[in-house]
């Protein structure tokens, strides 16, 4: 009995911790990044879960202009945890942390790996839906951007 009250209460958490899904309009997506590209990329620390500290090129955003499902304009705080699903026309989704994508001419350019050096390129014509989340992944900036 009580493992169920354990079990009960743990999934009424997660459904309250739960991560929420923001939506980036693609024109607006596409403003947001038209002004950084590699040469504006901020040098940042982050630690991780484990203690383990990554340090990588950022995009220098702090705010990301979004909306919710609601259609109701917000801005997400922009953090290491900050999660973006690119669904592309051929509907296949890639997942990038929001902080390391930047524009190169007309291709969006991500890392899903904070430690694999391995970018995707995808062309901005293909991609047709932004999702954005903070996935409350326990990942902190050690020093601010610089």
């Amino acid at each position: 009995m009580k493992l169920k009250s354990t079990t009960l209460i743990i999934l009424i958490l997660i459904f309250l911790i739960g991560c929420k899904t923001y939506y980036i309009p693609l024109e607006s997506f596409k403003n947001q990044l038209s002004e950084i590209d590699s040469t504006q990329l901020k040098i940042v620390k982050t630690r991780g879960p484990a203690g383990d500290i990554a340090e990588y090129p950022a995009n220098p955003i702090d705010q990301i202009q979004c909306v919710d499902n609601k259609g109701n304009e917000t801005e997400l705080q922009n953090s290491p945890s900050v999660e973006t699903r690119i669904t592309t026309a051929d509907r296949k989704r890639t997942i990038f942390y929001f902080d390391r994508i930047f524009l190169q001419n007309d291709t969006l350019i991500g890392y899903r790996s904070r430690f694999l050096g391995l970018p995707k390129r995808i062309p901005l014509s293909e991609i047709v839906k932004v999702e954005i989340q903070d996935g409350h992944k326990d990942f902190h900036y050690v020093e601010k951007k610089k």
